[in-house]
């Protein structure tokens, strides 16, 4: 699974956020959304804001969480 994808669905099954509506959100396809969380394709790295923009419209805290898990840990990781 993709680093976005495991902090992505972590963060919808901790804030109970379903993929439709973040979807929604988004204005992309539940489908598209799907593959990300389930790790079958990357989003690109303008959509990893855009998940985070539509989370923080949907909850501030997971946006605040999606960010802590997909951000600082990378940049854990590089240090």
């Amino acid at each position: 699974m993709s680093k976005a994808g495991d902090a992505l669905k972590q963060v919808l099954e901790t804030y109970d956020i379903s993929r439709y509506k973040l979807a929604q959100v988004m204005g992309i396809s539940r489908s598209n959304l799907h593959r990300w969380v389930y790790g079958v394709a990357d989003p690109a790295g303008d959509s990893i804001l855009e998940i985070r923009d539509a989370l923080r419209t949907l909850n501030p805290e997971a946006a605040e969480e999606f960010k802590r898990l997909y951000w600082d840990e990378a940049i854990e990781d590089e240090e």
